[in-house]
C-alpha cells in the first residue's frame, strides 16, 4: 500500500543519442552491459521511485533503456538535446509532458548514466537525506576538491591573479598552506534531488536552498572521456571496482 504521506518521486535518466568525447557514451558496452543499465538498476532497486524515465532524443538508446526496465513515454525534442541544452529545459519538459499524462510527482532525481557506481545504497542515502530536510528545494552530490580553488588563478594578458582573492588574516589564500584553507567541494554527477516546484515554478534544477550529500568511495566517479573508460575498465579488471548488477525487464 502506498504511503500517502510519502512524496511521490521520479528518477528522471538524461540519455542524449549525441556525444562527441565517447560516442554513443550511454549506451557504450561497460563490462557487458550498457552503460545507462547501471543507473537503471540503482533506481530500480532503491525503492525510492514511483517511477524511472528516460528522456532521450534516439530511438536506439530507448529501446536498450526499456529492455532495462525504464519507462521513455516520449522522445526528447531535438532543441533540447544539444551539447549545449541547460539541463532545466529537458527536466521542465518531461516533468510537464508527464504531468499533462495524468502523473504528477513532488519530487524529482537526476541519474545520469556516466555515473555506473551509483548504488541503491547510495540513492536511499540521498533520498532520507532530503526527506530529513523539508526547508530544501534540493540535494546535490558533492565531494571534496582534488585541487584547491584558493591556489587557482586567471591570466589577463601577461599577468594573473588569483581566482579567489581571499585572505586567512594578512596572507592570501594561494600563500597559504593546504591544511589552513576551508574545505571545498565539487559537485559531481553521482545524483540531484529536487522539488518538482522548484523546476517547474522557480526553473531551477537547484533553487536557493541546497544540501549537500557527499558521496563516498566511487559513488562521484564520472565515465565521460576516453581516458575515464580506459582507467574504470582497468580497475574492473583487477577487481578494484563493483558495478551493481543490471536487471533485464
Amino acid at each position: 500500500m502506498t504511503d500517502p504521506a510519502r512524496p511521490r518521486a521520479v528518477a528522471l535518466v538524461p540519455a542524449r543519442g549525441g556525444s562527441k568525447r565517447v560516442p554513443r557514451k550511454n549506451v557504450r558496452s561497460l563490462a557487458g552491459h550498457p552503460l545507462i543499465a547501471y543507473s537503471l538498476a540503482a533506481a530500480r532497486r532503491s525503492g525510492v521511485f514511483d517511477a524511472v524515465v528516460v528522456s532521450t532524443d534516439d530511438a536506439e538508446t530507448a529501446e536498450i533503456a526499456v529492455r532495462y526496465g525504464a519507462e521513455v513515454p516520449f522522445l526528447r525534442p531535438p532543441q533540447l538535446a544539444t551539447d549545449t541544452s541547460p539541463d532545466i529545459e529537458w527536466v521542465v519538459d518531461t516533468l510537464e509532458r508527464l504531468a499533462a499524462g495524468g502523473r504528477c510527482f513532488d519530487c524529482f532525481s537526476i541519474l545520469r548514466p556516466t555515473n555506473p557506481f551509483r548504488t541503491d545504497d547510495t540513492v536511499r542515502r540521498a533520498w532520507q537525506l532530503f526527506l530529513r530536510h523539508p526547508e530544501a528545494h534540493s540535494l546535490r552530490a558533492v565531494q571534496p576538491c582534488g585541487e584547491h580553488p584558493g591556489k587557482m588563478w586567471v591570466i589577463r594578458g601577461e599577468v594573473m591573479y588569483p581566482l579567489l582573492p581571499f585572505r586567512i588574516g594578512d596572507t592570501p589564500w594561494h600563500s597559504n598552506q593546504y591544511a589552513a584553507l576551508p574545505e571545498i567541494y565539487v559537485q559531481n554527477a553521482s545524483l540531484e534531488i529536487a522539488r518538482v516546484a522548484t523546476a517547474l515554478e522557480g526553473r531551477s534544477i537547484a533553487g536557493e536552498i541546497v544540501i549537500p550529500f557527499v558521496t563516498e568511495g566511487h559513488e562521484g566517479v564520472d565515465v565521460n572521456t576516453p581516458a575515464d573508460w580506459e582507467f574504470v575498465e582497468f580497475l574492473l579488471e583487477r577487481g578494484k571496482l563493483a558495478l551493481p548488477e543490471p536487471v533485464i525487464a
